[in-house]
């Protein structure tokens, strides 16, 4: 199909990956000339270049690192989308920060030191940024909780409290200028990410948009990759006649979005004035329990196999966590695809992708003994994990 070219070139970092690559696909149908820069990271690609990264793109092998590759891939664009990261809890803790954190800052210095005209950058950061989210106090309103210490979470405690009265706090959505965090290694190279950016917009004069997206997932995302993606896990689970697991008590609350709406709010902040220089929180707006994701799940499976909790928790992770996406929606931002209707759309993907391995499986143990994955206290005296 020949599309009309609205003279635009732009770069999408990541553009093999899940939100990459239906942006790529958005910008072609826009008109844009796009090009895309992967690695073809193989915990995601485990089979390579994928089917969907599109002809009509010019595609570009190359990791974000690799500075001469990246130098030549930002030659005559216009608009720089910046997805390339490594993510998830996996145990690797250098490679998060080469990656995330050095990979993004020698893209903005080779842009800066060549004098490239880039008009525009829009970049991933995530709601992993954000130190506990917020939260609702009987007293004191709208209040900005700190870290559940790990001595909390493995006594079975996973209250949120106020900062203030110590009070139990109430979910509440969060907005952008809640405190930032960084309390996993993925989180902490996240706010790289987004500072980093911010302050070379800043100082360079060129706009920035900070995405901070909310759970993102749909189709294309990996079937392979045990440590990101709860409903790819879920489902890669429950297909292999496993239930899913669940950390906590599986009531923590999360917000979920499309992919083809992350990849409209990505379109909608290249395209406006609105957002330049700016965090913007992207996602649904509603809050859904991590047990209530994989019953709905389950459901649509059609497979009769309850979730299970092992006693086991996650430092670092926050117990609810919902967008306040007020500042998206001024600008023009609507999600439109349901939970529901998404997960439908995930799974009629996955059932075209042939057999599917449980790879949470092998992973489990590795998270344990990184001690990314702690038991509670109660059960590590028998196990001897969290120690």
């Amino acid at each position: 199909m020949t599309r009309k070219s609205n003279g635009k070139r732009a770069l999408v970092t990541g553009g093999a990956g899940l939100i990459g690559s239906h942006l790529t696909d958005l910008l072609l149908e826009e008109g844009y000339s796009v090009r895309t820069l992967d690695n073809l990271e193989p915990q995601t690609h485990r089979k390579g270049k994928p089917p969907w990264i599109p002809a009509e793109a010019e595609f570009v092998n190359a990791d974000i690192r690799n500075r001469n590759a990246v130098a030549s891939a930002l030659r005559g664009i216009d608009i720089v989308f910046h997805q390339a990261a490594y993510g998830g809890y996996m145990p690797e803790i250098a490679k998060y920060v080469h990656v995330n954190s050095f990979g993004t800052a020698q893209m903005l210095e080779i842009i800066r030191d060549e004098n490239l005209p880039i008009r525009k950058m829009v970049v991933a950061s995530s709601q992993a940024v954000y130190r506990e989210g917020a939260g609702g106090c009987p007293e004191h309103g709208l209040v900005f909780p700190e870290p559940r210490p790990i001595e909390q979470l493995r006594s079975g405690d996973y209250t949120v409290r106020c900062p203030v009265c110590n009070a139990t706090t109430m979910p509440t959505a969060t907005p952008e200028e809640a405190p930032m965090g960084g309390e996993t290694v993925y989180a902490l190279t996240k706010v790289d990410q987004e500072r980093l950016a911010l302050m070379w917009g800043r100082q360079t004069g060129t706009p920035v948009v900070a995405l901070r997206y909310s759970c993102t997932y749909g189709p294309r995302q990996s079937v392979f990759n045990p440590y990101t993606g709860v409903i790819a896990i879920f489902a890669t689970r429950l297909l292999n006649g496993q239930p899913p697991v669940l950390y906590e008590d599986g009531e923590q609350t999360r917000d979920f979005c499309y992919v083809g709406d992350v990849a409209r709010a990505n379109l909608l902040a290249a395209q406006s004035d609105a957002l330049d220089g700016l965090p913007v929180n992207v996602g649904s707006g509603r809050a859904t329990t991590i047990r209530d994701v994989a019953e709905m799940v389950a459901e649509a499976l059609d497979v009769g196999i309850e979730p299970v909790v092992r006693g086991e928790v996650r430092p670092g992770e926050m117990r609810h966590l919902t967008s306040d996406t007020s500042r998206a929606r001024s600008a023009g931002y609507e999600p439109r695809v349901s939970l529901d209707e998404g997960i439908g759309r995930y799974l009629e993907w996955i059932g075209t992708q042939g057999d599917v391995r449980d790879y949470f499986a092998e992973a489990e143990q590795t998270l344990r003994e990184k001690r990314i994955v702690h038991q509670l206290a109660t059960e590590s005296s028998r196990t001897g994990y969290g120690r």
